[in-house]
């Protein structure tokens, strides 16, 4: 096993902890007021390329479970938002055209 970067581990528990606020604050108020949908399909989007690696380089149960937690996290509070709780979701005021930061991405990457 590898040393331990508290620094690094503080921080996966503070991001695992602010997702799972997100979550239950969702499931709780039954709404999604307040929230990017946008935002969320970016993060899951990161998270998506970020964490491909985990299908050929396993570098840890503990890393390769937190990017399963992240990526499942991510996609679940994108279901919540098209599906179960759309009625409250505001389109009007996520008005973000995120294109313009994925386009830029694509042409510095390739």
């Amino acid at each position: 096993m590898t040393s331990w970067n508290y620094f690094r581990y503080t921080g996966d528990f503070l991001h695992l902890a602010s997702i799972i606020i997100l979550l239950w604050k969702i499931r709780r108020n039954r709404s999604c007021t307040g929230i990017s949908l946008k935002s969320q399909e970016l993060y899951a989007l990161i998270f998506t390329t970020r964490y491909l690696d985990i299908f050929w380089n396993f570098t840890s149960l503990y890393n390769t479970v937190m990017k399963l937690i992240f990526l499942a996290t991510s996609y679940a509070i994108i279901y919540l938002m098209r599906t179960k709780f759309r009625a409250t979701y505001d389109k009007e005021h996520d008005a973000f055209r995120s294109i313009f930061l994925i386009l830029p991405v694509l042409c510095v990457d390739t």
